[in-house]
Parts: structure tokens; sequence; C-alpha cells
């Protein structure tokens, strides 16, 4: 029964974090709203790889040793800055002028594997999320604990984190919504060119 608790509380916190605002959020936005469907899926999906690799290292304690490293820490922070800089500005030199009809929202392609990338990304330079797994996992986490319900921990919050963006990416694809993008689509993709910069500055100038 406490084992129950436990999953259902960290399965709750995991979700509560995936739905506030941030560059995962963003990202999978962008790619379902300018892409497709299956892209927003597959950044998603990218998301939730990243997830898993913070949860292997935070399991063998790389995780503690990058939190508590300033040198690693600004590292990591600098490098993920600069590529939701990079992402930010990308979208807007490529964000048009024009309206676009409900039929051409979503017409500009992009690779499976480029959305994977992104998502990949966007989460795995993200510093703050090595310290959410690290402070999170040490309060679920004793080293009595069997390595198989830690891992099992781990791969929860990746799937429900997984799922809630899969779940976004289908809910902006939806023909309702595409109908309403539609007409304001490269003010929308401006948008959140301005809030990728905002938040690899955001991430430039945070502390661990």
């Amino acid at each position: 029964m406490e084992l129950l608790l436990s999953f259902t509380v960290l399965g709750a916190i995991a979700l509560l974090a995936a739905i506030s605002p941030g560059p995962d959020f963003v990202v999978v936005s962008k790619n379902s709203i300018a892409h497709s469907r299956a892209a927003g899926i597959w950044t998603a999906i990218g998301v939730g790889c990243a997830l898993l690799i913070h949860v292997s290292y935070t399991i063998i304690g790389i995780g503690l040793v990058i939190s508590q490293s300033i040198l690693l820490f600004s590292i990591i922070k600098v490098v993920g800055a600069m590529y939701l800089i990079w992402l930010g500005i990308s979208l807007l030199r490529s964000s048009g002028t024009h309206a676009l009809s409900e039929s051409e929202v979503g017409q500009t392609s992009i690779s499976w594997i480029s959305a994977l990338r992104e998502g990949f990304l966007t989460n795995a330079l993200n510093p703050k999320a090595t310290v959410f797994f690290v402070s999170i996992f040490s309060q679920f986490v004793s080293p009595k604990l069997p390595i198989v319900v830690q891992a099992a921990y781990g791969i929860e919050v990746a799937l429900i984190v997984a799922l809630w963006f899969v779940t976004l990416a289908v809910l902006l694809t939806m023909p309702a919504v595409r109908s309403g993008i539609g007409k304001a689509q490269s003010h929308v993709m401006k948008i959140m060119g301005v809030v990728l910069v905002g938040l690899g500055i955001k991430v430039a100038f945070s502390r661990m």
C-alpha cells in the first residue's frame, strides 16, 4: 500500500510539472502547430526519452554530482540556453508574415527524427530537469529500495510526461483548433520564438 501511494504521489508531481509551461511545452506546441500531429507526437517521445536519461544518471548517482558541481551544472546550463535561444531565433526567422488558411496550417515538413531530436535535446539540456529529478527522487528513493522499483519510478515519470505532451499534440491539431490558428499562425510562431529566446535567457541566468 505504501509503495502504491508513492507511485501515485510521484505520478501526480510529474503531471503537474509537465503541465507547467516550459521549454518542453513550447517545443511540442511549436512542432504540432507548425508541422503536424505526428511531429508533435515525435517531439513528445523525444522528451520522454530524455527523461529516461535523467532517470538513469540519477539512479546511479551522477545526477547528484551534476547538481552539486558548479562547473558541470554551468556547462549544461550554457549549452541548454544556447540551444533554446537558437531554436527561438530560427523560429522567428522562419515565421511568415501572412495568415494561413486552415488547409495550409501544418503543411511545412519536418522529419520524425528531427522532431524527436528537438524534444530530446530541449529536455536533456535543461539543467532544471536534473535538479528536479535529484530533488524529487531523494524524497522517494533510498539505498535500500530495489533497483527495479527505482527504475519503475523513473519510467512512470517519463511515461506520464510523454503522454501529457502527446495529448497536447493531439489537442493542438484538432480541426477546430487548426481553424483558429490558421488565421494567426505567423503571430503564434513569433510569440513562441520570443518565448523560447526568453526561456533560454532565463536558463542562462538560473542558479543551482
